[in-house]
């Protein structure tokens, strides 16, 4: 994929499989703004949302958390956690050679340290975890997904024809 200095509200929502809906709400909300907002014109219509690569990156990710069941609530609070505890913006703990790592078992978040020092960032972001025996935690997904198609329902499945009800 080659990098662009800004990508449209458009191509972000091709590239995270995020809805135009929700890139606005988290705009809004200042969950994730755009580079470049949104404004009026002269003529009474809007300029279009600008996303940086980072943006992109992150959106990415975030993504990834709301296909994993995570909350919006949830998505705030891992990124002021880094913002706040660990001075870091997400794109910073996505990966795995960086200070920190983001982890998920599909129901928390964790963040493990170059140090190998694990926390919950959800619950408990300032007390170290002890972990013991094998976990199943992932790294986030930071590659691009696409938005999933729906299925066409033109001709190729058989149609299944409705029987009568006899009593």
């Amino acid at each position: 994929m080659k990098l662009k200095r800004s990508y449209s509200a458009r191509e972000v929502t091709a590239l995270t499989g995020l809805t135009a809906r929700q890139l606005r709400w988290w705009d809004a909300r200042q969950v994730l703004p755009a580079t470049v907002a949104s404004r009026r014109t002269a003529a009474g219509g809007y300029t279009e949302r600008r996303y940086s690569p980072v943006e992109v990156y992150e959106l990415i990710a975030l993504a990834d958390l709301r296909r994993r069941g995570f909350s919006v609530q949830k998505i705030r609070v891992v990124l002021e956690v880094l913002r706040d505890r660990f001075g870091l913006r997400l794109y910073e703990a996505l990966g795995s050679d960086g200070k920190i790592t983001l982890l998920t078992d599909g129901c928390e978040v964790y963040a493990k340290t170059s140090d190998g020092d694990l926390f919950n960032v959800l619950r408990a972001p300032g007390q170290p975890l002890l972990a013991v025996g094998s976990t199943d935690l992932e790294a986030l997904d930071s590659r691009v997904q696409g938005r999933r198609r729906k299925a066409s329902t033109g001709g190729s499945r058989p149609v299944k024809k409705k029987r009568a009800l006899t009593l």
